[in-house]
């Protein structure tokens, strides 16, 4: 059966300009490289988020972008025509293969055409890898995501893809990533991103799905040496440091006792809990059930909340290991380690105090933040040699902890690992949960449930070990009960 002469004319019209062939080609290539991708991204071990923007926002962009051309090629080369020669018929192409012209041409472009297929495969290909790469996460969006960025190249994760942790596997959790990264591209495209960018906590994929699927929690890990060096913000710079063996012991009875640390996500107790704030900050009710089936509720007397209210959660090890790779490392500690580390003299007068002093001021942007540490510093230490070396090792920190622009650092972030500079572990062990009868409550708000401190003071006193441990001495004053992040914030005159 034979085209309608109008179909023909259509036809005729299409490939008769060259705005049309070139809309042609970029449909046909980007077709072929959704189609590409589409199977990558189907077959691919690990979820990437950033797919979305290539396979379902690029391709389809570039194939509606070729579509357009054809229609406009026509529809320009059609008004010419008519305005040219009013009555005149449409020329017809023919395409004669007796014709060695003709076979010469249509050889040219079989060719061209096959070449710009497999370089569309290959661009393709490349950049699919490219979107998985952690250089892509973390500088593709250069401003939202360099404090993440920044901080994972310094923390254990650092050989880790993001999409390991931050997709996981399932189908579940790649549509959800795919929708998440459509969004969060036109976030960052109109520029109302979150400053800073703080995830949801509540929404996080369970461990079990992502971080266990290299850690083993269950593993009998037993007690670890831990020794903390602090330094005193005085004029000598007093070290005070605490040598203690943190007991992780482990949740799995088949290799050892579930105590310690790790009992909280023993199979045999179950802990849930609620918490009134996206970060875990206030965690006012917990309930236990443990493996005979036994269960008892916990309750800060002070929320008077409906618990039906709120969603519950079932702990595991991110509830507490909530900064695994991206650790902002607050001023005091930062600095601590540098004089640990011999980067900074000790010698130097008050120069913890005036180090934390400089890193912890309001600065709008990064490039006035080094200008002012420059300046503080240099006036601080006018006359002493050692300021260049100072000033260098603070603008290292406030690179690699303070992102101004995106109003992130160590403030922004709590990390509920331990109880110095935030609650932590006293968001439950604070003593004041309690059963309904208040009989029971939930314990461990004593130094010595999790730990037991083998020396601690000065360098010499750190040579004092006791197997039994000591009662915890603040400074120059006894324990007497407190919160140790009431007074310590990150960045406080004296720690």
């Amino acid at each position: 059966m034979s085209a309608a002469p109008e179909s023909r004319f259509v036809l005729r019209k299409l490939i008769r300009n060259w705005i049309s062939l070139a809309g042609a080609v970029i449909a046909v290539g980007s077709f072929f490289a959704f189609l590409l991708l589409f199977a990558l991204d189907m077959l691919s071990e690990h979820g990437n988020p950033y797919m979305g923007i290539l396979a379902y926002v690029v391709a389809p962009g570039f194939l509606f972008s070729g579509i357009a051309l054809i229609a406009l090629g026509f529809w320009l080369h059609l008004r010419q025509e008519r305005r040219a020669v009013p009555d005149a018929p449409p020329v017809a192409l023919t395409i004669d293969l007796s014709r060695p012209r003709d076979r010469k041409i249509l050889g040219v472009f079989i060719a061209g055409s096959v070449v710009f297929l497999f370089m569309t495969a290959l661009g393709s290909y490349q950049t699919y890898h490219y979107t998985e790469s952690v250089q892509f996460c973390g500088r593709a969006c250069h401003v939202p995501m360099d404090p993440q960025f920044v901080t994972s190249q310094h923390s254990t994760h650092a050989r880790v893809d993001c999409v390991a942790c931050h997709v996981g596997n399932g189908a579940t959790a790649y549509l959800k990533t795919k929708i998440s990264g459509m969004r969060q591209l036109y976030h960052v495209t109109r520029g109302d991103f979150q400053r800073p960018i703080r995830a949801d906590s509540t929404k996080l994929r369970p461990a079990r799905d992502t971080c266990e699927q290299c850690h083993w929690p269950e593993k009998f890990t037993g007690g670890l040496d831990r020794t903390n060096r602090h330094y005193l913000s005085d004029e000598a710079n007093t070290p005070f440091s605490v040598r203690l063996l943190l007991k992780v012991g482990g949740s799995n009875p088949l290799h050892g006792p579930p105590d310690g640390i790790h009992w909280h996500v023993s199979p045999a107790n179950k802990v849930e809990y609620i918490s009134t704030d996206d970060q875990q900050l206030n965690i006012p009710w917990v309930r236990q059930t443990t493996a005979d089936g036994k269960v008892t509720e916990y309750r800060n007397p002070d929320f008077k909340g409906d618990i039906s209210k709120f969603p519950i959660h079932t702990m595991d090890c991110i509830d507490c290991h909530n900064r695994p790779s991206h650790k902002f490392l607050p001023p005091n500690d930062a600095v601590d380690l540098s004089i640990t580390s011999g980067r900074i003299d000790r010698s130097i007068p008050w120069v913890k105090q005036k180090m934390v002093a400089a890193l912890v001021g309001e600065y709008a942007t990064r490039d006035e933040a080094l200008k002012k540490i420059d300046e503080s510093l240099r006036a601080a230490y006018p006359d002493n040699p050692k300021v260049d070396a100072v000033i260098a090792e603070t603008k290292s920190i406030y690179n690699a902890n303070f992102f101004p622009e995106m109003k992130a650092d160590w403030r922004a972030y709590p990390d509920h690992v331990g109880h110095k500079n935030w609650e932590g572990c006293f968001r439950c062990h604070d003593g004041k949960h309690k059963t309904a009868d208040g009989a029971g409550s939930i314990q461990g708000n004593d130094c010595n449930s999790c730990h037991i401190i083998m020396a601690q003071g000065s360098d010499e006193d750190m040579t004092k070990l006791s197997a039994k441990g000591y009662d915890f001495v603040h400074i120059d004053a006894e324990y007497s009960d407190f919160s140790c992040a009431e007074c310590h914030t990150g960045a406080a005159p004296k720690e």
